[in-house]
């Protein structure tokens, strides 16, 4: 954290690298995660000295709600990944699969 941070900013950095480490990731990963965050809220209040385009416009990561966020299941625009997919019809017994792309995976798993 930066030098000067409130204990606010000190308490939500915490909380996010305690949570990204209880799903998965790695501590230096975590601390990444959370210093980010939190420069970016300190940026959007008006905290930080400087601040970039992109920290200050559009919404900010509460209100996105993990719109962005990694991960499958959907909602996304590029929906599952390959393996994601493959992964699936493998687990349904799909014959043929090694040799379909993604949109055949897509529709074989559809019907």
């Amino acid at each position: 954290m930066p030098r000067g941070s409130s204990s606010k900013r000190e308490r939500q950095y915490e909380h996010i690298k305690e949570s990204a480490e209880e799903r998965g990731a790695g501590t230096k990963r975590a601390k990444e995660m959370a210093a980010r965050t939190v420069n970016k809220e300190r940026a959007r209040s008006g905290e930080a000295k400087t601040a970039s385009k992109s920290s200050t416009q559009g919404k900010s990561a509460s209100q996105r709600g993990g719109q962005r966020s990694g991960g499958g299941g959907g909602g996304g625009a590029g929906g599952e990944t390959y393996d994601q997919l493959y992964a699936e019809a493998k687990r349904r017994n799909i014959h043929g699969r090694s040799s379909m792309n993604k949109s055949e995976l897509k529709r074989s798993l559809e019907s």
